[in-house]
């Protein structure tokens, strides 16, 4: 018998296997998930929305036979709609949201054979890079009680960096997937845009910045799970270049020698001590596997990145509360959402249509330039962050300091908007 404490921290890759040979029942295995949420959860704060009827009555069920199945799995509370469960995107103004549908993600991760366990903590509307949200409360790092997860997918980083769950569902739309993998020393990857698909409600958002994938403990669950996921849905207005072979036979293939450029400083900002050295020793390691390695700065046009990149998220914001005015008929007054919302909103009604097209203009002349430099490369090696993992309150924005959350922002998250901007897949690696 397999104690629970070797069980919850086995990949998800080899969960599912151990089902396959009947070593254990999915119904075991979410029990053992539901055990563990139970008693470390109150810790962590990392689950907030538990759906345990719905996942043993799926367990002790018949089950799709996917690369996962039996394997417990968590959503996060920002997208992949679940039919009859809640979904609010860690706002109270949403507090009452229930969808009627499963979101196409949603399907294709059941028909992996994953049994849904619950959803996850992240902050307001998915905005800011911590998991601190007013409604569902701070969502506590494992390692360290006393910091953050980062964001917005915190939650989901934090259950499987605690074992919880092998693999939890994520989301990407200027760092939220790579950054609380950084914080929590999961792997993180933000796939190519439209890898994955974003329906039926959603054709793209904020002009494709945003990416859907997951959270893993090992490269290979995250290959096996975009394989598992990724491809066009009905409708959808653009999709990736399918890939050549399956992801999963990816892992483990010999790379060839690869020419790898790495920067250790930002434009935009000062980098840390302890950053610049993990990029140093990443460096060396490639080097000593034999690797091309040179140092390589991306010449980047930065105030006119930052500002088209602002243009697009406060006027996504403004959507944001237009669309629940529309749907309440009544006007959102300020107390109503957190600080750094209010603001974006604020910000938002600033700029016109034809300052938003002139933003994505922008974002695709600079992925143009990008791709440019990129030519004689095939990675480009990087801080995630710019500073370690920061204690909880850091973002904490009050009526005296306002800006508190945008600044402490801006000096933490130098490196990983440009992929969302460019579409090109990037991952944060423990």
């Amino acid at each position: 018998m397999i104690r629970s404490e070797e069980l919850a921290f086995l990949d998800a890759t080899e969960q599912a296997e151990l089902v396959r040979k009947k070593k254990i029942s999915p119904l075991e295995l979410v029990e053992a998930a539901i055990e563990r949420i139970e008693r470390i959860n109150p810790k962590l704060n990392a689950v907030v929305t538990p759906m345990y009827d719905q996942a043993r009555a799926a367990a002790a069920g018949p089950l799709p036979d996917g690369p996962f199945t039996g394997v417990p799995f968590l959503l996060k509370d920002i997208l992949a709609p679940y039919a009859g469960v809640r979904l609010c995107f860690g706002a109270s103004l949403l507090a009452g949201s229930v969808p009627d549908h499963d979101g196409e993600l949603t399907i294709r991760y059941k028909n992996a054979g994953l049994v849904i366990c619950g959803r996850t903590n992240a902050p307001e509307f998915g905005f800011l890079p911590t998991t601190e949200s007013r409604f569902h409360g701070s969502c506590r790092n494992p390692w360290n009680l006393d910091y953050g997860t980062g964001g917005s997918s915190g939650g989901s980083a934090a259950a499987v960096a605690a074992g919880l769950v092998s693999m939890a569902h994520a989301n990407d739309g200027g760092g939220s997937i790579r950054i609380p993998a950084s914080c929590c020393g999961v792997f993180g990857l933000k796939p190519t845009r439209a890898r994955n698909p974003l329906g039926p409600d959603v054709g793209d958002l904020v002009s494709g910045l945003v990416c859907e994938h997951v959270l893993t403990r090992s490269v290979r669950d995250s290959a096996a799970a975009l394989d598992a996921t990724s491809g066009p849905d009905v409708g959808d207005p653009y999709w990736a270049p399918p890939p050549e072979r399956p992801f999963l036979e990816e892992v483990g293939a010999p790379a060839g020698r690869l020419r790898i450029g790495f920067a250790t400083s930002s434009q935009a900002g000062s980098v840390h001590p302890e950053c610049v050295r993990a990029v140093e020793e990443a460096a060396a390691l490639c080097a000593d596997l034999g690797h091309r390695v040179e140092e390589k700065a991306l010449d980047i046009p930065q105030d006119q990145f930052g500002e088209a990149f602002a243009v697009l998220y406060a006027s996504n914001m403004l959507r944001i509360m237009t669309a629940i005015e529309k749907a309440t008929g009544t006007p959102l007054e300020p107390e109503q959402m957190e600080i750094p919302s209010w603001l974006m909103c604020e910000l938002g009604k600033q700029y016109t249509g034809g300052d938003y097209l002139n933003a994505v203009g922008e974002l695709q002349g600079i992925s143009r330039r990008v791709a440019r430099q990129m030519l004689d490369y095939d990675v480009l090696l990087t801080p995630t962050l710019a500073k370690p993992p920061l204690p909880l309150g850091s973002f904490d924005s009050t009526p005296e300091e306002p800006m508190k959350a945008l600044e402490t922002t801006t000096e933490w998250v130098l490196f990983t908007q440009l992929c969302n901007a460019t579409g090109q897949p990037a991952m944060s690696v423990p």
